[in-house]
């Protein structure tokens, strides 16, 4: 009886235990739904009737014509788009034999961004201005892109983009274009769009119900051809935006449960403009969003974004990302701005550079004019000094704020290689001070076409794959540690498991999944130890498979050895790095520039400063390695 009892009691709390924390598990697992009303039906009733309907329609397009007349930043991103649109008199119409480029993929997705960028900046402003030479010009691009022999659809993203294009141009100028072109257009949209996204079989595409950027800009895409062709294809138009509002929320529920976007702050700014155009299209077309802007974390990537910058004006790159943050205003922000009435999310500075400077400009600067026409402050609201958020690629920031006149940022990072556009990089860090970034990632190499058109694996994720002999992609160019000159794991997920804010901020991240096999554990805290240093410390504990383990700085600095430690030199200031817990081991200087492969990263004055600790020099299997960086 006493060993019956135990066994009831034991089953009680497993049930108690399944009762009480499994639905939780089970909701951060299955993602929120979006209201999803549609049908034939629904559409019917629903659908605004008139034209305009896909960003504008007669009230927003009301709204703007006045913003155009009174707001001095409408005004001057408009004379921008002008000569924008302008400059596409001085390229031939569009056509499948545009020159490959360095980051030219084998694919059409440039020729459709082109077409895209093209026709929408025309239409809005032959909408504005009616110059019967703009519409012309609009009507041989639409007839030339829809006699393309496809659009591309084995790599759906050309689609997605060659859809919205032309969808927003019969929508905003159809009702002036020939009859002919309006229904060779929407032939086009039905046949090389909406029907190549079904697959024969019946099942859906992976993009459609994907996790990453791909989700949001072929659903977005898509969206916008079901508008355009309700009328005439109701239960095609019905069922796929039924099934993009179904399968958005797999990439919306990514930004959870912090805000965190986790290809990188480059990759938010292009999977969320898809995401905010299709927001726009559904309030312009529908009067609602369907729950898009108030999904649970994705106005907080608003501050994600925004902290991604350091005062340098270099971006936190990690993923696959350029480090540049343009010179122009951020769009998507500005949708963020206009719908919270946060100052902090609208660049207005860069909003009136000289039209005349702001060269080439986003090719969805179109339809954001709209959402920088709603813009109306309502407060300026400091962003953090410290951050944490959690999610697939979880990140940390320390900052000193606007007014730190040491220009104090940090950027660190878990994860792990699998997740999309991924590096082994958990525990990596970016650090600036006085306006230098001394500490960097390699970020992007910007020409994926070129290595992929050498027979290179750049997109598997595979444990050997080739992805990872890439310096920018393995843990080899990151400031983390390695352990036997090995890979990092790449399913192994670092977390940050300790986060304090305050004066002195600091986050631990758990990195013993990234070691697998080669550490028993391994742990690393970051402290901003003061105004004007960062203190960097990892507890590591060994197995006896441990030979090495190898502490990594990624610098263009010039480097200097010099007693316990080393001495960094860049644009007229130095930074000092104090070996604190292993004083006795002299750093190691690896150039990187050139690198190991021709198509790598080529950053001048490349360079990985490496503490190299054998495992037979740590007593008890236990060990803390401790760096300061301090500002001299």
């Amino acid at each position: 009886m006493k060993t019956l009892g135990k066994i009831n009691f034991v089953m009680l709390v497993e049930l108690l235990a399944l009762v009480f924390f499994r639905p939780s598990a089970m909701a951060q697992s299955v993602p929120q739904k979006l209201e999803n009303p549609f049908s034939a039906e629904y559409l019917q009733d629903h659908l605004r009737k008139e034209s305009p309907r896909l960003v504008l329609n007669r009230e927003i397009e009301q709204h703007l014509r006045e913003k155009l007349a009174s707001d001095p930043v409408v005004r001057n991103v408009y004379e921008g788009i002008k000569l924008n649109a302008e400059s596409v008199y001085e390229q031939p119409i569009i056509n499948l034999d545009i020159p490959m480029e360095e980051r030219s993929q084998n694919n059409q997705l440039d020729i459709s961004r082109d077409l895209l960028d093209r026709v929408s900046k025309l239409a809005l402003v032959y909408r504005m201005e009616k110059d019967q030479r703009i519409l012309e010009r609009i009507n041989e691009e639409v007839i030339a892109a829809c006699h393309f022999p496809t659009w591309f659809p084995k790599h759906f993203l050309d689609v997605g983009e060659m859809s919205l294009g032309i969808a927003l141009a019969i929508d905003w100028v159809g009702e002036d274009l020939p009859e002919s072109t309006v229904t060779l257009a929407k032939e086009a949209l039905i046949e090389k769009g909406l029907k190549p996204s079904w697959p024969l079989d019946g099942s859906n595409p992976r993009w459609a119900y994907g996790h990453n950027n791909w989700n949001q800009v072929c659903n977005g895409g898509m969206i916008a051809a079901s508008i355009a062709v309700a009328e005439i294809e109701p239960e095609l138009a019905a069922k796929t935006i039924y099934r993009a509002v179904d399968g958005m929320v797999n990439a919306l529920s990514q930004y959870g449960p912090d805000g965190v976007y986790p290809e990188g702050a480059t990759y938010w700014r292009y999977g969320t403009s898809f995401s905010v155009v299709t927001a726009a299209m559904f309030e312009s077309a529908f009067g609602t969003d369907f729950g898009m802007l108030e999904y649970p974390a994705f106005k907080e990537s608003a501050v994600f974004r925004v902290l991604s910058v350091g005062p340098s004006g270099l971006v936190y790159n990690f993923a696959d990302c350029g480090e540049r943050s343009g010179r122009n205003g951020d769009i998507t922000l500005a949708w963020f701005a206009a719908k919270t009435g946060n100052g902090t999310y609208f660049e207005r500075e860069k909003f009136l550079r000289p039209p005349a400077e702001m060269g080439d400009l986003s090719r969805l600067i179109a339809p954001a004019l709209v959402w920088i026409s709603q813009y109306e402050e309502k407060s300026e609201e400091a962003m953090p000094l410290a951050w944490s958020g959690d999610g697939p690629n979880p990140v940390v920031f320390f900052t000193g704020g606007d007014a730190d006149a040491n220009k104090y940022y940090f950027g660190g990072k878990g994860g792990r290689g699998s997740v999309s556009h991924g590096n082994m990089d958990g525990g990596s860090f970016v650090f600036e001070l006085d306006g230098v970034r001394w500490i960097i990632d390699p970020g992007n190499t910007g020409r994926y076409g070129l290595i992929e058109r050498t027979g290179f694996g750049l997109w598997s994720s595979c444990q050997e794959c080739d992805r990872w002999k890439l310096l920018n992609k393995g843990n080899f160019g990151h400031s983390t540690i390695s352990v036997n000159d090995q890979l990092h794991v790449v399913d192994g997920k670092a977390t940050i498991v300790d986060f304090k804010n305050g004066e002195n901020p600091e986050a631990t991240i758990d990195m013993t999944p990234s070691f697998k096999g080669q550490l028993k554990s391994a742990s690393r805290r970051f402290v901003k130890d003061g105004s004007r240093s960062l203190l960097v410390e990892d507890d590591i504990e060994l197995l006896p498979e441990t030979e090495l383990i190898t502490w990594q700085l990624i610098t263009q600095g010039d480097v200097e050895i010099v007693e316990g430690g080393a001495l960094l030199k860049q644009a007229g200031k130095s930074l000092k790095i104090e070996n604190l817990s292993h004083p006795e081991i002299t750093i190691s200087i690896i150039s990187l520039f050139p690198p190991p492969l021709s198509f790598d990263t080529k950053k001048e004055g490349l360079k990985r400063i490496e503490l190299r600790i054998p495992a037979w020099t740590i007593k008890g299997g236990k060990t803390k390695i401790a760096v300061r960086l301090t500002g001299e």
